[in-house]
Parts: C-alpha cells; structure tokens; sequence
C-alpha cells in the first residue's frame, strides 16, 4: 500500500514538474526568427541581455515567467533572448554582426556585439520591438513587470502600424496607455 501511494504522489510530482516546465517563452536566435517570418510574420519582442545584470535576471525570474505573458508572447510574437557581449557571430536582415571586442578571458563586462549596438542599446536589460519587416519600432530599457510589458506588447501587436504617420505615433500611444486597462 505505501509503495503504491509513494508512486502515484512521484507521478503527481513529475507530472507538476512536466507542466511548469512547459510554461514558457519561445525563445529564438534572430537567425530562427528570420526563417519563422518567411512561413508566419509576426512582431519581434528582444531580450538584450548581459550575465552579469543583475535586473536582467530579475526579468527572467520575475517577468518572463509570468503565466499571462508567456502564453501572449507565444501566440502573438517571436521572442529573441540576445547575450549584448556574446562573442558569436549573428545575421540580420543579411547581415552578419560580430563582437569584435570581446574577450574571452576578461570576467565580468565584456566587448559590446554589434548588433546591440543596431538596435541602439545603451542600458540592460533592454527590449526591442520590431516589426513583420524585422524593422526596429523601439526600445525600452529598464526592468519590466510583467504588467509594465502588456501594455506595450498589446499596444505594438493590436495598435501600432507603419501606415500611421510616425508624428501621430506618440499621441497615439499616450491615448492608449492613458486608457489601457491590464489584465496580468
């Protein structure tokens, strides 16, 4: 009887396991991303990241796990995590950006990538948006709640167009986020 109770409380265990593991983002290299644009476009949400930051690692502790915005940006957009000071080589839009400056026995701060820089990062943890294009709509630096990044993932995905003229973006956004109600 114990070891009958002692195997169903283990497959409850690892079947709970199973399940939490299974609730998360999608991450992607922007090479993938690429490819995927080709059969199904969507906007772009980027992680620019560094090891040692210490709120980088709080929005992946805190932010990219929860459940609401895991099952958004899964269904709504490609979501890339980007290492700033990784010292592989990555393509974008045919391009290949390296890190020239890193070093490989250097700890902590390290060569900045160039595609960091492409996307006009200055700060981590940073998110860059883009469009079906794979063209940069923004980038907002700072740690994010997960509150913090619907309404922008909701405003960029449901609102944001390049059809609307760029001096009327801001009022634009300014009206939605001054009305937007979240959820998360």
């Amino acid at each position: 009887m114990r070891v009958l109770f002692l195997t169903i409380i283990i497959c409850l265990g690892s079947s709970f396991i199973t399940v939490a593991q299974v609730a998360k983002i999608n991450w992607m290299t922007i090479e993938e991303v690429t490819v995927a644009m080709e059969k199904e476009p969507r906007k772009v949400m980027i992680d620019v990241y560094t090891s040692w930051c210490g709120p980088c690692k709080m929005m992946m502790a805190n932010t990219f796990t929860n459940k609401n915005l895991i099952k958004y940006v899964n269904e709504n957009y490609y979501a890339v995590k980007l290492n700033a000071e990784a010292p592989e080589p990555m393509v974008y839009l045919g391009k290949t950006y390296t890190n020239p400056t890193y070093d490989p026995n250097k700890r902590g701060r390290n060569g900045v990538h160039e595609l960091s820089r492409v996307f006009k990062v200055s700060a981590y943890p940073t998110i860059v948006y883009l469009d079906e294009e794979m063209a940069i709509i923004t980038a907002n630096s700072g740690y994010k709640q997960p509150q913090q990044l619907e309404v922008m993932l909701m405003f960029f995905n449901d609102v944001f167009s390049r059809d609307i003229p760029s001096e009327n973006v801001q009022s634009i956004w300014d009206n939605y986020n001054s009305t937007f109600t979240g959820t998360w």
